[in-house]
């Protein structure tokens, strides 16, 4: 426990550490580039020119923007979508257990909804809360194995949605000539890496389809095999041939999980928007950048993806060409509110009681009838 204690400071002081740096790194405003025709002139007005010209076309730093004036309602309008966003992710998942025909209601869905936000915010890892919200859903449940698969298929549907994403605003990008694209050979790259995951992982979910029981059985025990991560691949892939009888409700969550990506790319970008100072690339070009940044800070092992989110999303900013100070804004807003949100999440979770199913409620009937 002791070790377990020391591990989990280390990884608080490591995430926070590293957002400390990404922080100082661009706290001061830097000097912009200067075009030939001002070049030109400094050589006929001296030194002092460019000095000035340096100061006006300078990026203002985290420092500076957080001196000035902040639109407010952009923040509230990013908050009250959080809110929003996280119901309809409470509510996917509600769709992915009952499509499992266990006993459960849309009120738990969101009451182990608020405490597992809670966890992920806080917690080290990239799904502690997730772990947290199996345990507390396996406790209630008779089936185990399938309630804590539901949760696999939750994060891995959004994971894959947010690929699609990615995949398909690439696509429409680079059919209609978009610049910003066509001219980052980066961009370029983590377009085609993730569409062919979305390619080669889809055709997966279609090839499980068509084996038996018994060789699907053979194929989760090989995998389990593999060391260090077997039992996590074996664990996917009971999952996902579980799931592939259920198309018609995994359909629909999908669709859900699409609508609420959506959400969390416009809450970036009303965070980024309300310093009015900041350079903010169009909302079309975070479809491209968000959701990558989403998946490198969930899967950033620190708590809440502390400091390596910042810096993804400060990097991924400047292949939009503007300055990373927007993305680093932008996601440390948004961590702030999911902070907030989280916490009055918990304490709304510590209030709100277990509702039993109707299900529940007739065989308690039968019992006590039978007792």
């Amino acid at each position: 426990m002791k070790s377990s204690l020391l591990k989990n400071l280390f990884l608080y002081v490591i995430g926070f550490g590293l957002l400390a740096l990404v922080i100082q790194q661009n706290w001061a405003s830097k000097p912009g580039k200067t075009t030939h025709n001002e070049k030109a002139l400094t050589l006929l007005a001296g030194s002092l020119a460019d000095s000035h010209i340096q100061l006006d076309k300078s990026t203002p730093g985290i420092g500076e923007l957080l001196s000035r004036p902040v639109n407010v309602w952009y923040l509230l309008a990013a908050a009250t979508l959080w809110s929003v966003a996280s119901l309809i992710t409470f509510y996917r998942w509600y769709v992915l257990v009952r499509a499992q025909d266990l006993p459960f209601t849309v009120r738990n869905a969101i009451r182990l909804g608020l405490v597992g936000s809670f966890f992920n915010a806080f917690l080290p890892g990239a799904v502690g809360g997730d772990i947290l919200k199996a345990v507390f859903l396996a406790r209630e449940q008779s089936r185990r194995t399938v309630a804590v698969a539901t949760i696999v298929v939750d994060r891995v549907l959004g994971l894959w949605a947010l690929g699609w994403l990615v995949a398909v605003s690439g696509g429409l990008f680079w059919l209609t000539g978009n610049d910003t694209l066509l001219n980052n050979e980066s961009l370029k790259t983590i377009v085609r890496v993730i569409a062919l995951i979305v390619i080669v992982s889809g055709s997966i979910f279609v090839l499980m389809g068509m084996f038996s029981e018994e060789r699907s059985t053979r194929i989760a025990n090989r995998l389990e095999r593999i060391s260090k991560v077997g039992g996590s691949l074996a664990e996917l892939w009971r999952a996902g041939v579980m799931y592939r009888q259920k198309l018609r409700a995994l359909g629909f969550a999908f669709c859900l999980t699409i609508v609420g990506h959506l959400g969390w790319v416009f809450i970036f970008y009303l965070c980024v928007s309300a310093f009015p100072d900041v350079k903010v690339a169009p909302f079309s070009e975070h479809l491209l950048v968000v959701p990558v940044g989403m998946t490198a800070q969930a899967l950033f092992p620190m708590p809440g993806g502390v400091g390596g989110g910042e810096a993804a999303y400060g990097w991924l900013y400047t292949l939009l060409g503007v300055p990373a100070t927007g993305g680093i804004l932008g996601c440390l807003v948004q961590r702030i509110i999911a902070w907030g949100i989280g916490l009055i999440g918990y304490l709304m979770y510590t209030r709100m009681k277990k509702e039993i199913p109707s299900g529940e409620l007739e065989t308690e009937s039968v019992v006590a009838t039978a007792a």
